[in-house]
């Protein structure tokens, strides 16, 4: 099945393009054009754990955005969570920068 013209896989809304940003997004997308492959398509998750990370960041920071990707990589072990989890648009005022723990469950 063809893609349309213009698709991609990751979130496509408008973000600042600060340096950090860019960082963690362009890390994100290395993996999915290199190791993704070779790990396999088999993420319990919609959207799948690199397109949340993709999306945590652009949306969130890197600092916020990697350790929400980070929690939803654990989360998708061998008795894990599944089923559909989209990122939150904004962060609640008890998500502070210096508690990235409180980013374990996060509900959208």
């Amino acid at each position: 099945m063809a893609l349309p013209a213009g698709y991609s896989r990751n979130w496509s809304g408008p973000w600042p393009k600060t340096p950090r940003r860019v960082l963690g997004t362009a890390f994100v997308r290395l993996y999915q054009l290199t190791l993704s492959g070779f790990i396999g398509n088999s993420c319990r998750h919609f959207p799948t754990c690199s397109e949340y990370a993709y999306e945590a960041i652009a949306r969130h920071g890197l600092w916020a955005g990697g350790w929400m990707g980070l929690f939803r990589v654990m989360h998708c072990g061998p008795g894990g969570t599944h089923g559909i989890d989209p990122v939150p648009e904004i962060l609640q005022p008890r998500h502070a920068w210096w508690a990235p723990w409180r980013l374990w469950k996060l509900k959208p």
